[in-house]
């Protein structure tokens, strides 16, 4: 049984109408032993399915288990020269490090945070010159009476969101991961697909190193592009990897507990 299906047994179904007889086979799978199967992969790789769950939102804790187990495992491995860069920041550095690891690791196109541009409101304010009277004219373009302007915060959509209020990691492609190659169906007269050159065929937008590296900045403002580049994004690019590592080793135990 895949890991991907134990998610099912962590939902609760509604009440299924039907003629089929359900199977009652001897070897069928229950929930007592899906859970059981999830408990024995919990004692063999706790860290890769506390990930898996994290990233598939059935709990926090286990989200806050792996980024915390993450953060231990970065500041064990850590490369000397990440280590003197870091100096006394370096445990913030490392929880920083997983934190957004656990990002990039979790993301996918049905991704979606609140926007930092307007903090989850759909609207920035700004000071602007409103006026409050037009003034009057005469026929010959006069001035009669002076137009009243006051300097007031003014709600505006935001920009970045465009007022829904949240940003969604979903590329243009729609999550599909395809686009419309317009010379190739011109040419054969059928619709013909390419892999989308913005997400390269992943369907949604991958965490950037360089936003682990402004948030790093704020504790490092001596951290130069080049040592980041050199010493901290590979590191960085690894501690992702590691999560990824953990949940492949935790389907593989999960399938050994469920197979007969």
């Amino acid at each position: 049984m895949k890991l991907e299906a134990a998610l099912k047994h962590f939902s609760p179904q509604g009440m299924h109408i039907s003629d089929n007889v359900k199977g009652t086979s001897p070897d069928r799978l229950t929930g007592t032993d899906v859970m059981a199967a999830i408990g024995t992969t919990s004692s063999r790789a706790r860290f890769g399915l506390a990930a898996f769950f994290g990233k598939a939102g059935i709990s926090k804790t286990d989200e806050q288990l792996a980024v915390q187990a993450l953060a231990r495992y970065a500041m064990d491995s850590a490369p000397k020269n990440v280590r003197k860069a870091a100096g006394g920041e370096f445990g913030w550095c490392m929880q920083v490090l997983a934190q957004f690891a656990f990002a990039d690791y979790s993301r996918s196109a049905a991704t979606s945070a609140a926007c930092s541009s307007c903090s989850g409101t759909g609207f920035t304010s700004q000071l602007e010159d409103v006026i409050k009277h037009p003034g009057i004219f005469d026929a010959d373009g006069a001035e009669v009476v002076a137009p009243k302007i006051k300097r007031e915060s003014v709600k505006r959509t935001c920009g970045t969101c465009g007022g829904k209020r949240v940003i969604h990691a979903r590329c243009r492609c729609g999550g599909k991961g395809e686009v419309l190659d317009r010379a190739a169906t011109k040419e054969k007269g059928a619709p013909v697909f390419k892999t989308c050159g913005r997400c390269s065929g992943n369907g949604f937008s991958a965490v950037s190193s360089a936003t682990a590296h402004r948030a790093i900045l704020k504790r490092l403002p001596d951290l130069h592009q080049s040592s980041w580049s050199r010493n901290w994004k590979p590191f960085y690019e690894m501690l992702a990897d590691t999560l990824r590592q953990g949940e492949r080793q935790a389907a593989v135990e999960f399938e050994k507990a469920t197979a007969y």
